[in-house]
C-alpha cells in the first residue's frame, strides 16, 4: 500500500522529532547509560511529605531533592519522573526496579549500603522542634527523657532516638516514648495538636515548619549528628558514575549552592564541597 503525502509527512516529522532527541543525548554533558538513555527519563522513588526537600504543592511534586533530582538528569540529557513512595518500602521499591533511583532525603548508613549504593550530594543535621517558647526547656537529646516525641517511620532519625533512649535508661534516666507515623507530615502535625512534646526530624524540615507556623513552634538543639544523604541506587547499576559525575558538576558550576538557597537551607545543611 503506498503512503499519501499526509503519511509521508507524519513519517518525517516523527523522524525528526527522534533526530532531535538523539541530539539532545548526544550533546549531554553527561553520558546516561543506555536503559536510561532509551527511556529518555530518570524514574525517582520519593517521599513526598518532607518540606523542603520533596512534598506536594498541588498536585505537583516539588522541593530541593526535586530540583537536584532534575539537575542531574538534565545533565545527562533525559527528563526526570518522580513517584511518590512511602519512606519505608522505598528501599524495596528500588531493588524491585520501580524506579531507577531515590533520591529523598536519605541518610547514608552503614546498613543501608548493604542493600544500595550512594552517590552523596549533602550532609544533613537533625533538630528538636518544641512548641514555642520552649516550655518543656529542652536543650539537648539527653533533655528527651522521659517525654513524648514524634518521628517518621523507617527513618534513621527513629533509630537514632531509639539509640539516645536506651543510653538514657542505662544511666538510670526514664525512656524517650518514640511515637511513629508513615508521613512526617503527620509526625510534626502531632506537635502541633500537641499530642507530643516535640518532633525530631532532619534539620531542613524542621526549619521549614518553623517558619511556615512562627507563633506555634520553634527549632532548637541544632544540627545534630549532621550525615550524609544521598541518591540511592541499585549496587553494580551504571547510572552511579553517572549520577555522581552530575553531582560533582552541579558543584562546580554552582547550582548545588542555587538549590539550597532557593528552599532557605543554606543554614541547615553542610556542603560537601
Amino acid at each position: 500500500m503506498h503512503r499519501t503525502p499526509l503519511a509521508l509527512a507524519l513519517v518525517g516529522a516523527v523522524a525528526a522529532l527522534a533526530t532531535s532527541a538523539a541530539l539532545a543525548r548526544g550533546s549531554a554533558a553527561i553520558k546516561p547509560p543506555s536503559g536510561i538513555a532509551t527511556a529518555g527519563k530518570i524514574v525517582y522513588c520519593t517521599d513526598a511529605t518532607y518540606p523542603p526537600e520533596e512534598y506536594f504543592k498541588g498536585s505537583k511534586i516539588v522541593g530541593s531533592d526535586i530540583d537536584i533530582g532534575t539537575g542531574v538528569a538534565k545533565l545527562m540529557g533525559v527528563k526526570a519522573q518522580f513517584k511518590n513512595t512511602t519512606f519505608d518500602g522505598i528501599i524495596a521499591a528500588l531493588l524491585t526496579k520501580r524506579c531507577d533511583a531515590i533520591i529523598s532525603g536519605m541518610n547514608n548508613t552503614a546498613e543501608r549500603r548493604k542493600q544500595v549504593d550512594f552517590v552523596d550530594y549533602l550532609k544533613v543535621g537533625q533538630a528538636i522542634t518544641v512548641k514555642k517558647g520552649n516550655p518543656e526547656h529542652f536543650t539537648t537529646l539527653a533533655s528527651l527523657t522521659g517525654k513524648r516525641v514524634s518521628v517518621e517511620s523507617g527513618t534513621t532519625n527513629r533509630d537514632f532516638l531509639v539509640a539516645t533512649s536506651k543510653k538514657l535508661v542505662k544511666q538510670g534516666k526514664k525512656p524517650i516514648t518514640i511515637v511513629t507515623f508513615p508521613k512526617d507530615t503527620d509526625a510534626f502535625a502531632a506537635l502541633l495538636a500537641g499530642r507530643v512534646d516535640a518532633y525530631f526530624a532532619d534539620a531542613p524540615p524542621a526549619a521549614y515548619y518553623a517558619k511556615q507556623n512562627p507563633t506555634k513552634v520553634q527549632v532548637c538543639c541544632h544540627p545534630v549528628n549532621p550525615i550524609p544523604i544521598g541518591i540511592a541506587i541499585r549496587k553494580g547499576d551504571p547510572l552511579r558514575p553517572a549520577t555522581r559525575k552530575a553531582i560533582a558538576r552541579l558543584y562546580a558550576n554552582g547550582t548545588m549552592r542555587k538549590i539550597v538557597a532557593r528552599w532557605g537551607m543554606t543554614s541547615a545543611v553542610v556542603f560537601l564541597k
